[in-house]
């Protein structure tokens, strides 16, 4: 008999960020997301993931953000409807893009951003 597959499920996404406020707000006032307040973190709610922001202080050991491209986790994805109101939102709001919208294949389309720490964002549109 074979091995049962485990059944999973997304839990969370865990930002480490030297200014969980600045971090959140980014969050909430460019892409939407729903501030958690708790006793222990921030938290966020986007696209239907739960985000956590933890804090870092210099001299904690966390190494600085990575430059994107590299290897390990690269980005993540959040999926929109209306892609080109969105960029032209965010790019009112002086949001980087790191690759700027384009069709992947037929009925897909996506571009890059930068989020706090270097945090790179895709945004994809399914058509």
């Amino acid at each position: 008999m074979a091995d049962a597959k485990p059944q999973l499920t997304w839990d969370h996404v865990h930002i480490r960020t030297p200014d969980q406020e600045a971090t959140a707000r980014w969050f909430a006032e460019m892409l939407g997301a729903e501030i958690v307040r708790t006793p222990v973190r921030i938290e966020m709610r986007l696209g239907g993931a739960r985000v956590f922001l933890a804090p870092v202080s210099a001299g904690d050991g966390v190494n600085p953000p990575a430059v994107t491209p590299y290897q390990g986790l690269d980005h993540f994805g959040l999926a929109v409807q209306g892609l080109d109101a969105l960029v032209a939102s965010l790019k009112a709001k002086g949001v980087v893009f790191t690759e700027e919208v384009r069709e992947i294949r037929a009925g897909v389309r996506i571009c890059f951003i930068r989020g706090p720490q270097g945090i790179s964002i895709e945004l994809i549109e399914r058509t």
